[in-house]
C-alpha cells in the first residue's frame, strides 16, 4: 500500500503538504515499489546474444564520438538514423511495401544491441506498438509520396517516447503546469492568451526533460490534432493535406516570442521538482513522516541531495568534456593534418611544425582549461533551493504572487542598425587581435585561417558543455567589468563557432563514411553472427 499522505490535526502538525507534493511522492512511491507495472514473468521479451552485442555497442561509441550529441538525445538520435537507413539503403522495397512490423523489430533488436535498452527486458508487444507508429508515418508518406526528414524525426520522437516511458516525469509535469499556470500573468496588451497554455507546456518539457525540436514538433502535433497517437484515416488525411500550413503552423509555435522568457521562469522551477524528486527517492515514506517529527530534517535532505547534484553535474561536466576532446580530435585535428601540409604547400608557404602542434593541440587543451576553471554553484544557491521547494511541498510557503510576463522589448530600427554596426566592429577586433597575435609568432595565413575556425568551433563547444556546470543554479551571478570585457569579445567568435558547427556537421565526412558506407554492411554482419549463434544453440540442445 502506498504511505497514507493525508492532513494531520495533532500537535506536531506544522506544515500542511500541498496536493501536488503528494501526487509526486505516491507516483515514486508506487515506482520504487512497483505498483505501477507488475512484472510478468510469463511474458516473452526481446533478447540479443551479450557477445554479437557487444560488438554494435561499441561501434555506436565511436560513431556518437565522431558526432557530438547531448547525452540525452543519443537513442532519440539513434531511431532517427536507424529509420534513415531503413528507409534509404536496407529495406527501400519493404518500406514501400508497408513491412513496418519486420522494420520495427529490427529496430528495437538494433536499439538493444546498442545498448539504448535493456536486453531480456522490452516485452514482444513493444514491436507491435512501434509497427504502428510506422505505418502511421508510412501512411502520410504514401499520400505526400515523401518522406521528408522532419517526418522522420516526427516518428523517432514518437518511438523514444513509446520505449522511454516515466510516470513520474509525467507526474512531476502536471504538477509543474498546475503551479505555474496559475500564476503567469500576462498584460494585456498581449495577444498570446491562447498561446500560453501551450506555450508553458513546451517550456516545461523543454526545460524538465530536456526535448529537442522534433520532440517538442511532435507535442505540438498533437495539440493541433487530438487524436494523433490514435489516427484515424481522417486524421491522417487531413494531416497530408494541410501538411504544409502544418508544419509552418508548428514552427511558428516553436519559435514564439513568449518561449524564452518562460524557459527562464521554467527552469528555475526544473532544479526545484528535480532536487524534491532526489530527497523524496530516497525514501518516501521516512521524508514524509520527518515533516511532522522531525520538520528539520527536510532542510537537511534537501543540502545533502543539492550536494550530490553539484558532483554529479561536476563529474558530468567533465564526461561531455573527454567526449568533446575525443571528437575534435578524431575529426577536427585530423582534418589540420590533412588541410594544413598540402594546403601549405600547394600556396607555396613553408609548413611551420609550431603551427601545426598549435592547431592540433589548442583546441582540446582550450576545451580542457575552461571546464578546469568552471565553477559549481554555492551556499546562497542551495538557500534559494530549499526556500523554492519548500513552496512546492507546504501550503503555508506557496506563493499565490502573479508572475509577471512582460512584453517582448522592441528596438527602434534605427538603434539596430548602430548595434548590428557596432557588433560588426567587435568582430573585426576580436578576430583581428587573435590574427596580430598569431602574426607574431610567424603564423602562415593557412594555419592562421585554419586556427581562427578551430577557436570559434570550440569557443561554441565551450559555452555548450559549461551548461553542465550551470544546469543547476538560481541564483543569478553578479556582473563585473572582466564578465562584460569577456562577452565584449567573445560572442562573435563564439557566433560564428555556432554558425561552423551547423555548417560543418551537415558535411561531416567522418558520419558520412561510418553512416553510409560502414553502417549498413557492419550490422548485415551483426544479423548473420547474431542467427549463427542461435543456430550453434539449437544444435548444442540437439545434442
Amino acid at each position: 500500500m502506498p504511505p497514507q499522505i493525508m492532513r494531520r490535526t495533532d500537535e506536531l502538525l506544522t506544515m500542511t503538504v500541498t496536493p501536488g507534493a503528494k501526487k509526486i511522492f505516491q507516483t515514486i512511491y508506487r515506482a520504487q515499489t512497483g505498483v505501477i507495472e507488475k512484472i510478468d514473468e510469463n511474458i516473452v521479451r526481446l533478447s540479443v546474444s551479450d557477445m554479437i552485442s557487444r560488438m554494435a555497442f561499441y561501434y555506436e561509441k565511436l560513431r556518437n564520438a565522431v558526432h557530438y550529441r547531448e547525452e540525452h538525445l543519443l537513442r532519440k538520435d539513434a531511431i532517427e538514423r536507424i529509420l534513415k537507413r531503413q528507409l534509404n539503403i536496407e529495406n527501400p522495397i519493404k518500406w514501400k511495401s508497408s513491412d513496418s512490423h519486420a522494420s520495427a523489430r529490427h529496430l528495437l533488436i538494433e536499439l538493444i544491441r546498442a545498448g539504448y535498452l535493456p536486453n531480456n527486458t522490452l516485452p514482444e508487444t513493444k514491436v507491435d506498438e512501434t509497427a504502428i507508429i510506422i505505418d502511421k508515418y508510412l501512411a502520410v508518406k504514401r499520400a505526400r509520396g515523401e518522406f521528408s526528414n522532419w517526418l522522420i524525426g516526427l516518428a523517432a520522437a514518437e518511438i523514444e517516447e513509446l520505449v522511454g516511458p516515466d510516470q513520474v516525469s509525467k507526474t512531476t509535469i502536471s504538477v509543474m503546469y498546475s503551479m505555474l499556470e496559475k500564476r503567469l500573468e500576462l498584460p494585456a496588451s498581449l495577444p498570446y492568451e491562447r498561446d500560453l497554455p501551450i506555450q508553458l507546456y513546451l517550456a516545461i518539457y523543454r526545460c524538465l526533460l530536456k526535448y529537442d525540436q522534433d520532440m517538442l514538433a511532435l507535442i505540438l502535433m498533437r495539440y493541433f490534432n487530438g487524436d494523433w497517437l490514435n489516427a484515424s484515416n481522417e486524421t491522417i488525411q487531413h494531416v497530408t493535406k494541410n501538411f504544409s500550413a502544418l508544419k509552418r503552423l508548428i514552427d511558428a509555435q516553436l519559435k514564439h516570442p513568449l518561449s524564452t522568457q518562460l524557459d527562464r521562469i521554467v527552469s528555475t522551477y526544473t532544479v526545484y521538482f528535480n532536487i524534491l524528486k532526489d530527497v523524496i527517492a530516497e525514501d518516501p515514506v521516512a521524508v514524509y513522516d520527518e515533516f511532522f517529527e522531525d520538520p528539520k530534517a527536510f532542510p537537511r535532505r534537501i543540502k545533502k541531495a543539492c550536494a550530490k547534484r553539484y558532483a554529479a553535474a561536476r563529474t558530468k561536466l567533465w564526461r561531455a568534456a573527454w567526449r568533446s576532446i575525443i571528437y575534435i580530435l578524431l575529426t577536427k585535428s585530423i582534418f589540420v593534418i590533412l588541410l594544413e601540409i598540402p594546403a601549405a604547400q600547394f600556396f607555396g608557404s613553408v609548413v611551420n611544425p609550431i603551427a601545426l602542434v598549435i592547431n592540433v593541440s589548442f583546441p582540446a587543451f582550450l576545451l580542457f582549461f575552461a571546464v578546469a576553471i568552471a565553477r559549481l554553484p554555492g551556499e546562497d544557491n542551495t538557500k534559494r533551493i530549499i526556500a523554492g521547494i519548500e513552496e512546492i511541498v507546504f501550503e503555508e510557503k506557496r506563493k499565490t504572487d502573479p508572475i509577471p510576463v512582460r512584453k517582448p522589448i522592441g528596438r527602434h530600427p534605427v538603434m539596430n542598425v548602430i548595434f548590428g554596426l557596432v557588433y560588426a566592429v567587435t568582430f573585426f577586433i576580436s578576430f583581428g587581435l587573435v590574427v596580430w597575435l598569431l602574426e607574431a609568432i610567424n603564423f602562415s595565413w593557412v594555419s592562421t585561417v585554419i586556427f581562427l575556425f578551430f577557436l570559434a568551433f570550440v569557443s561554441f563547444f565551450i559555452i555548450r558543455i559549461r551548461r553542465n556546470a550551470k544546469e543547476w543554479v538560481v541564483v543569478e551571478s553578479r556582473d563585473n567589468i572582466f564578465r562584460f570585457l569577456l562577452d565584449f569579445f567573445s560572442v562573435p567568435i563564439v557566433a560564428t563557432g555556432k554558425w561552423l558547427s551547423t555548417k560543418f556537421s551537415q558535411i561531416n565526412v567522418f558520419v558520412f563514411v561510418l553512416d553510409f558506407i560502414i553502417e549498413a554492411p557492419f550490422k548485415i554482419f551483426v544479423d548473420i553472427a547474431e542467427e549463427w549463434t542461435k543456430y550453434v544453440r539449437e544444435r548444442k540442445e540437439r545434442i
